[in-house]
């Protein structure tokens, strides 16, 4: 089996290393490298490899390098790449599990590491291979007690929770964040109502899109709703509420995207 993969560091030592590593495995083709968020992006749309070699913890900050690569590459695929983690810092192997990525390698990327990729993806796709196709039909279309499904067509979008015959209808245009909450997640209103869906905060990142942004891994929070950006404390405040909904650096991306976006409109800045 041949893997295409794609590297994104922002460095190009480490990028050259870990490329002359992946050279040693015939079951992998490099289709390019990046160093920047924007051309990491590129690239993916561009070649959509089976692996990701993504950098998070950049040491250019201006390259935009951050887990919320891997949003943005949701925002646009139907098939995701495989995302391998290469960084020399422990700090976000949390934050890169509710990401669902592959693996996580501390720098530098050494040969045993990839072999051990290579085997879980030869199994992974074995198992897929194994299954009596009656048995994958049955998962495709089996849903939980509690069903949450979007629809936007040509008005604006709506989200239905359904759970025991009960079908509850929200518009999307009202939703001001959403908030995990373990394994369910906080749909907070304008209204001030909250309403519960037993969905990972992860599964609405990947089914919403703009003006729904992650800035954060416990918040979603529609751009729309958002009335004040406090840089310094990291915060946003939200319309007509006294909540303040922090934003984390590996999201910073979203917000400079926010203040962008503010500034595209009938704007005055004193």
């Amino acid at each position: 089996m041949k893997y295409t993969y794609l590297i994104i560091d922002d460095s190009p030592e480490c990028a050259a290393r870990t490329k002359a590593i992946a050279e040693g495995f015939s079951e992998l083709e490099c289709v390019g490298v990046a160093s920047s968020f924007e051309e990491g992006l590129h690239l993916i749309l561009e070649q959509t490899p089976a692996l990701v070699f993504l950098e998070i913890v950049p040491n250019d900050k201006k390259s935009g390098l951050s887990l919320s690569l891997i949003s943005e590459i949701h925002r646009f695929l139907k098939i995701i790449p495989e995302i391998i983690i290469t960084t020399s810092k422990k700090d976000w192997a949390f934050d890169a599990i509710d990401y669902g990525v592959l693996d996580y390698y501390l720098k530098p990327v050494q040969s045993i590491q990839l072999l051990k990729t290579i085997h879980k993806l030869a199994k992974k796709k074995a198992t897929s291979l194994l299954k009596p196709e009656s048995q994958q039909r049955v998962l495709e279309i089996s849903t939980p007690i509690q069903e949450v499904s979007f629809q936007k067509q040509n008005g604006p979008m709506t989200i239905c929770i359904k759970s025991y015959g009960d079908y509850r209808y929200i518009n999307a245009d009202d939703i001001c964040y959403f908030q995990a909450d373990n394994n369910s997640t906080d749909i907070h209103l304008c209204s001030g109502e909250m309403v519960t869906a037993f969905k990972t905060l992860k599964h609405f990142e990947t089914v919403l899109t703009y003006p729904f942004l992650r800035i954060h891994n416990s918040y979603i929070v529609n751009r729309n709703y958002i009335s004040r950006i406090q840089m310094g404390n990291s915060l946003c405040f939200i319309k007509n509420s006294s909540k303040k909904i922090p934003f984390s650096k590996s999201y910073k991306t979203q917000i400079d995207s926010v203040i962008s976006d503010f500034s595209q409109g009938n704007y005055v800045e004193i």
